[in-house]
């Protein structure tokens, strides 16, 4: 299933198509389709995976069989998309830390 919605995390932002791919028993894949999102300089994008793929939660935090993604990974994109505006003008990530594997999703 890939489900595409446009969330606007605060009345003063811009709003961002997101795509969301999710397969039975699997982690969702959740994409920003538009507008692209941009790095500071020399800085790549906080907090996502290989292809620009957002990290939303740590390990276990979503449970396919128990969530529902409107409840979780929606509200959870949103507050990402928040942070990311954030960031792009301080430079500072608001969102909590978890520790993570060499090279994934925290960068």
């Amino acid at each position: 299933m890939i489900w595409t919605v446009t969330l606007q995390p605060t009345p003063m932002s811009v709003c961002y198509q997101v795509a969301i791919q999710y397969r039975h028993r699997q982690r969702p894949k959740v994409k920003v389709v538009g507008p692209a999102l941009e790095a500071r300089q020399r800085e790549p994008l906080p907090h996502v995976y290989p292809g620009n793929e957002l990290c939303l939660y740590y390990k276990d935090e979503f449970i396919g069989t128990e969530d529902f993604i409107a409840d979780t990974i929606v509200p959870w994109t949103s507050e990402w998309l928040y942070f990311y505006e954030y960031w792009v003008t301080s430079g500072v990530w608001l969102g909590a830390e978890a520790p993570h594997a060499p090279g994934v999703a925290k960068r």
